[in-house]
């Protein structure tokens, strides 16, 4: 069995499991239990539906033959397609990560709410809905100027038990009339920093974008899912040793 991809929040929160090309989506719901050690890591494959194709070859965790470059996250207003293709409403966002940390983003307008949770947002700011993608990524480069257009997910996880700064999120916001605001809860609930780690075995803690939280003898560890994607699974927990908070000896 292979863990080929993995759904963030905001998009079911589960891992994606293959076997002999079947897909299963396994759910990362709070309290759920994960008991897998990690063998091999090769290409992940692809995707058709609900079939799973699998490939052997070493790329992590994709290969040359199954990376693709979505180039809209790329675009700052000149569409790099053969014909520009997003036409529809777009919102421009402001997204806030504790505890200052704010980023301008842009989505189509029906897959904003959804958007801020696949990236893990504690806040966020619509402060514009225009017409089409080309005019919200001319807005976006516009705005970049004075906030950063990427979070690192090594500053994500570096602040999972912080919480957002609420003077800095409100001057943040002074320049914009902005049309709604969000508040996310992923219940973490927690208490003190994660260890990050690339495990797939313990009592799962909650979801924040593509961050799962686990629970393992006292220690909570922070895994990116990305970080999973590619390798074959065993049955059982994994016996190597794990850094542990200084909580867990307590």
């Amino acid at each position: 069995m292979q863990l080929v991809g993995y759904q963030p929040s905001g998009r079911g929160d589960s891992l994606l499991l293959a076997d002999d090309g079947t897909l299963e989506a396994h759910p990362l719901e709070a309290g759920n239990r994960l008991s897998y050690s990690l063998a091999n890591r090769h290409c992940a494959g692809s995707i058709a539906g609900d079939e799973h194709i699998g490939c052997d070859r070493g790329g992590t965790p994709y290969c040359e033959y199954h990376t693709s470059t979505w180039v809209c996250a790329r675009c700052t207003g000149t569409c790099l397609k053969d014909e520009m293709d997003c036409h529809e409403p777009h919102a421009v966002y402001i997204a806030a990560f504790a505890p200052e940390t704010f980023k301008v983003g842009v989505t189509k307008r029906r897959r904003l709410e959804t958007r801020l949770r696949e990236q893990g947002a504690d806040r966020a700011a619509h402060v514009h809905t225009v017409s089409d993608g080309r005019i919200a990524r001319e807005l976006e480069a516009e705005i970049a100027t004075r906030f950063v257009d990427r979070v690192r997910t090594n500053r994500k996880v570096a602040t999972l038990a912080a919480t957002v700064d609420d003077d800095a999120w409100d001057a943040c916001l002074e320049s914009f009339d902005v049309i709604d605001r969000f508040v996310f809860d992923y219940g973490l609930d927690l208490e003190a920093q994660p260890v990050r780690e690339t495990i797939a075995s313990g009592t799962v803690r909650g979801v924040k974008g593509r961050l799962l939280v686990l629970e393992r003898t006292g220690t909570t560890y922070a895994v990116d899912m990305r970080d999973l994607v590619g390798y074959e699974l065993e049955e059982g927990t994994s016996s190597r040793p794990l850094q542990s908070s200084l909580g867990s000896f307590g």
